[in-house]
């Protein structure tokens, strides 16, 4: 593995490593390589989250950060242990990445109201912005 302060890549495909699947049936769910197939498929685990051990694809694939000390090749009960044991989603989700993803899929739901409301709000706010920086340029 290239690693080093002169390297761009932060994030390798390695076993452990915490993915979020970006495409299929699982969409938006967290899983745990636990096997390296060739360059372009991995076996994951994510029996904690609701995804089958499978054979999976690197496109379809997001790597996150975060990674697990597990063995190669770990059962689906080990990986399970392991993920509640280091808090697993309980890191990812106070990451800005899943912050910012529940933030963007709360937007797509909104209905025309609720753009409207944030709409509004969103007024209200430069406004009083504007008023405090007048208000300091005079001061």
């Amino acid at each position: 593995m290239v690693e080093g302060k002169h390297s761009q890549f932060r994030r390798f495909v390695e076993i452990g490593r915490v993915v979020l699947v970006s495409k299929g049936e699982h969409n938006g769910k967290l899983a745990v390589i636990v096997e390296i197939v060739d360059h372009s498929r991995a076996i994951l685990d994510g029996s904690a989250t609701g995804v089958p051990r499978a054979l999976y694809h690197y496109t379809d694939l997001l790597l996150t950060p975060i990674v697990m000390k597990l063995p190669r090749g770990a059962r689906s009960k080990k990986v399970r242990k392991e993920f509640e044991a280091q808090k697993i989603v309980e890191k990812w989700e106070a990451s800005s990445w899943a912050k910012r993803r529940t933030a963007k899929v709360s937007r797509q739901n909104l209905s025309d109201f609720g753009r409207f409301e944030v709409t509004v709000l969103k007024k209200r706010r430069r406004d009083a912005v504007r008023k405090a920086v007048v208000k300091a340029k005079a001061a």
